[in-house]
């Protein structure tokens, strides 16, 4: 039985026993209401009262009782409806919660599935990468045809208010940047573009926002999946930003990304990114 057909039995439950036990204090107060009358009518018979009002008097009285004894008959059926009631609404609730666990675990074996598909995924296009998408030989130091020091991955759609000032600020600090704006020209092969400036390029800086990590964008998945891939081979290559995004959203989408440590735009400025990424490399090449 599913969660909602279990919840909406222990609803229904709840229902009929509130409606029981609002009839059983109407009854009780009837009952009360007739007990009242009896002990006030038995008050007012005195060594007074002549015989005729006396016997009017317990005339009253025994028609009251008995309606007191039918009345409480009802009242204790209604007392065991309700207890009936409330046993099957504990039933019912434990199989609420039996189907709630069921459910969940369902959910946890789909998530843990999800999350081996992805990295099956991810091996796959790895494969893949190797033998149709780059063949580098990467590092900075060693590689004397290196042209750039970091790929921009990102959405178009964050260039006007994010991606073109972090570009900006790098390259005034003297970092090489690959940058689609002015390495594509009219009638390149956009695909060949990207996979000689990520074959080129010694780091990758990931620019995640709603927009790149949208379900339709097939150009931010295919770069970072070369990123991942450059990755294999020559270690530590992916710097992620967080642009406009949670914690939340960044698992969802890639639980390995999330994983890293990322700078935020909420935290940092395009400059203070550019100065941190030129003493990543001042770091390296001093060592």
């Amino acid at each position: 039985m599913s969660v909602d057909q279990c919840q909406r039995i222990v609803n229904t439950l709840d229902k009929e026993i509130t409606d029981l036990e609002k009839k059983k204090a109407a009854k009780d107060k009837e009952i009360a209401s007739l007990q009242g009358k009896v002990n006030t009518t038995n008050k007012s018979i005195t060594k007074n009262t002549s015989p005729s009002m006396l016997s009017s008097k317990l005339r009253q009285i025994t028609g009251w009782e008995t309606d007191i004894a039918k009345k409480s008959k009802e009242s204790a059926d209604l007392s065991a409806k309700i207890a009936d009631k409330r046993k099957k609404r504990s039933e019912a609730y434990l199989k609420l919660q039996k189907a709630q666990q069921d459910e969940q675990k369902k959910s946890d074996k789909q998530t843990a599935k999800m999350i081996k598909d992805y990295e099956n995924r991810i091996n796959e296009l790895q494969r893949q990468a190797i033998q149709q998408i780059i063949q580098p030989q990467l590092h900075y130091i060693s590689q004397k045809d290196e042209e750039y020091d970091v790929f921009i991955s990102h959405a178009w759609e964050d260039k006007e208010d994010f991606v073109d000032e972090l570009v900006t600020e790098m390259r005034r600090l003297g970092i090489k940047v690959w940058y689609d704006t002015d390495r594509l020209k009219w009638g390149d092969s956009m695909r060949e573009k990207i996979d000689k400036g990520l074959s080129k390029s010694r780091y990758g800086v990931v620019v995640l926002s709603p927009d790149y990590i949208r379900e339709d964008k097939y150009w931010t998945k295919s770069e970072l999946n070369g990123l991942f891939q450059v990755e294999t081979i020559n270690g530590k290559t992916i710097l992620p930003i967080w642009h406009k995004l949670t914690k939340k959203q960044v698992t969802e989408y890639s639980p390995i990304i999330a994983d890293r440590k990322a700078l935020t735009t909420s935290d940092y400025t395009a400059e203070e990114m550019a100065n941190t990424l030129k003493e990543l490399f001042f770091d390296i090449e001093g060592k």
